[in-house]
């Protein structure tokens, strides 16, 4: 995260990566003010993803992207202009330092993005993915059968 405010984010994904039971490890730092530890967190994690989470300039993703070959995932922080200044700064990378850009505010769906490139090669996280798309669309089909018979 880019900075402490950013934790009610953060705190989406983490409960999506706990569910799954995937290690991670949540830190603050900042492109602009802090980049050597930036740097030292990149160079020196055992993640195989990084999830990073900014807001306004919001350059902490594309600074981690050029740090690492690892998948970046980016999640653009509701701050200014209803959040598309940091979107933008998250979706606008230069050709070869990609990042993978979620929804404004979606720490939930990072995670959820993670853990998909995470089960490629992690046969049990796959089947975990499986039984939650399972029991999303069982969710949808409850709330359907809910719904329709209201308006007739």
């Amino acid at each position: 995260m880019g900075s402490e405010s950013d934790l009610k984010i953060a705190e989406k994904g983490i409960d999506i990566l706990k569910k799954f039971g995937v290690d991670f490890e949540v830190r603050v730092a900042s492109a602009h003010r802090t980049p050597e530890l930036v740097e030292d967190i990149v160079k020196n994690s055992n993640a195989r993803v990084f999830i990073t989470i900014a807001g306004l300039a919001a350059h902490l993703p594309g600074v981690v992207a050029a740090l690492t070959t690892k998948p970046v995932i980016a999640v653009p922080v509701e701050s200014k202009l209803d959040g598309i200044d940091a979107l933008l700064s998250c979706v606008q990378m230069p050709p070869g330092i990609p990042t993978a850009t979620v929804g404004i505010d979606r720490g939930d769906n990072a995670a959820i993005l993670a853990v998909e490139m995470l089960a490629i090669s992690d046969e049990e996280l796959s089947k975990k993915l499986k039984e939650f798309r399972k029991k999303q669309k069982e969710k949808v089909m409850k709330s359907d059968e809910k719904v329709k018979y209201l308006f007739y």
